[in-house]
């Protein structure tokens, strides 16, 4: 078992938005509201040095990396857009009082 990080109260992460949180280890993860569900991914894109976060578009599930133009499907990490070939690394959310809780 990892080791569980809270990152914000659940009402933070908005529909259409994205929040970026910090991890113990200093890196960011990018998290989403699609549909009504949390989903959290790794922050940094796979193909070039851009925050998905500051620079993303998310559209429904599809999070838009504004560098290239490459593409992610939010809720399973996997590239939809050319030139990302290498899935974000994602991470289980679980909602606990409120909060939102992942396992790193």
């Amino acid at each position: 078992m990892g080791e569980t990080v809270v990152l914000c109260a659940a009402s933070e992460v908005v529909e259409g938005e994205i929040r970026q949180a910090p991890l113990p280890d200093g890196t960011n993860v990018a998290l989403y509201r699609v549909d009504g569900a949390i989903y959290a991914t790794a922050d940094m894109c796979t193909h070039g040095e851009a925050s998905l976060a500051e620079e993303g578009i998310i559209t429904g599930k599809t999070v838009e990396c504004t560098f290239h133009f490459g593409t992610f499907d939010v809720t399973t990490g996997e590239p939809t857009g050319m030139p990302c070939e290498i899935a974000l690394k994602t991470y289980p959310v679980t909602i606990v009082d409120g909060k939102v809780q992942i396992e790193v």
